[in-house]
């Protein structure tokens, strides 16, 4: 789903003319909500606090690079809402520090879906038994429900759909 909303913000941004406030709200709402506060902080609360348990360490490496680029995402989101934010006044360079800053995101965030990929969930099935995988499985679930409500997923699936729609 993730990858998804990342090919649309990639045709947001390629498109010319005036910003489309309403789906740029939307793409960030997603990155900000499904991508960060559900995918990276279950990763921060809970994944890599079981790799460290078995010696993993969490500054440094694997683990302390996949922290750095989940600041480093913010960062992006963080510039792209302010640059959105700007639009009325500056249209033209709004949309030059919207573009650039997307572009950096969606660059990183692919990237590190690939080490999460090809390097972290390596490291997850060769340190973690499997009744420790399921275990931290129950407890993404828990997290999941517990702080972000029922009916979040598929929310967040629905502006998934409406920004594939969009940019189509």
């Amino acid at each position: 789903v993730i990858e998804k909303v990342l090919a649309a913000v990639e045709k947001l941004a390629q498109r010319p003319g005036p910003i489309p406030i309403e789906p740029w709200e939307k793409a960030l709402d997603f990155i900000r909500n499904f991508a960060d506060k559900c995918h990276h902080l279950k990763e921060e609360g809970l994944l890599f606090p079981a790799l460290e348990e078995h010696g993993i360490p969490r500054e440094g490496g694997p683990v302390g690079v996949m922290l750095m680029e989940h600041e480093e995402g913010r960062g992006y989101v963080r510039a792209m809402a302010a640059a959105l934010s700007a639009a009325g006044q500056d249209p033209a360079g709004a949309r030059e520090r919207l573009v650039q800053n997307a572009r950096g995101y969606l660059r990183l965030l692919r990237e590190h879906i690939a080490k999460e990929d090809q390097i972290l969930f390596v490291m997850v099935d060769a340190h973690l038994e499997a009744h420790e995988q399921k275990k931290l499985l129950e407890q993404f679930e828990e997290h999941e429900s517990k702080e972000m409500g029922s009916g979040f997923h598929e929310r967040y699936l629905e502006i998934a759909r409406e920004l594939e729609r969009f940019s189509g």
